[in-house]
């Protein structure tokens, strides 16, 4: 056998030895063919320091232990090599109503089956109109809904920051969440993110620790799970029935 042969039959080998569950990427950002997630937000979705990738390192982790395969999606991408897939719509620094300016164009880039968001910290941090966030938060569900109907959505009631006045202003914003989720229908879940991490949990009084996005994770995976189709590929839509008489 040629040396290519050999390097080639030896790759083959490897591939097939893999568990039929795992969830793997061949390059950082390529698509695996698994269930497409879009982790949505801001620099805690990036994983600003001190660890880049954030909770989507064990949350990707926990999706491949656990046997699901699944595509992370968005037009950004970073993380450390343990993380399969890198794509993700995290972006440092944005508001609410920064995010809902660029989502249409995201969704029908990606087509995900299933978002992750978790926003509102920078509408804190830079004093935007932080009595209108909720209204802002539910402008941008609302085109989410309007752009990918079928979406399983998972919105999350933010993590805590450390001093006043902003955790208080966190608190305000996360007791508007769960009436804003519950008048969107079946597809618009709440996820209690703000209970899993305290302010030690926080590597700057903003950002979460490794520690704190390892606390993340299993809020995330246990959301999704809890929703089983939102970690199955999206069924074909029925076809339209014919009109009588015609074949």
């Amino acid at each position: 056998m040629s040396m290519l042969g050999a390097l080639v039959a030896a790759l083959m080998t490897a591939i097939f030895a893999l568990p039929s569950g795992t969830a793997f990427a061949a390059e950082p950002g390529e698509s695996n063919g698994g269930v497409r997630i879009m982790p949505l937000g801001d620099s805690i979705t990036d994983g600003y320091t001190p660890y880049p990738g954030g909770y989507r390192v064990n949350l990707w982790q926990r999706l491949a232990a656990g046997g699901y395969r699944v595509d992370f999606v968005g037009s950004l991408t970073n993380g450390p090599s343990q993380l399969g897939d890198h794509d993700h719509e995290g972006h440092s620094g944005w508001r609410i109503d920064q995010l809902d300016a660029n989502i249409v164009n995201w969704l029908n880039a990606s087509d995900p089956r299933t978002v992750l968001l978790h926003i509102g910290t920078n509408d804190i941090n830079q004093n935007h109109d932080v009595a209108h966030a909720p209204d802002r938060l539910s402008a941008l569900i609302d085109h989410i809904l309007a752009t990918k109907p079928r979406v399983e959505l998972f919105v999350a009631q933010i993590i805590t920051e450390q001093g006043e006045p902003h955790a208080s202003m966190v608190n305000t914003y996360n007791a508007a969440i769960p009436g804003i989720v519950r008048s969107k229908g079946s597809h618009v879940h709440l996820v209690d993110m703000h209970s899993a991490l305290t302010e030690a949990d926080l590597a700057d009084g903003v950002h979460p620790s490794k520690a704190g996005y390892d606390k993340m994770a299993p809020v995330w995976y246990n959301a999704m799970r809890s929703v089983p189709g939102s970690l199955k590929p999206l069924p074909s839509a029925a076809p339209s029935a014919a009109p009588a008489g015609v074949r």
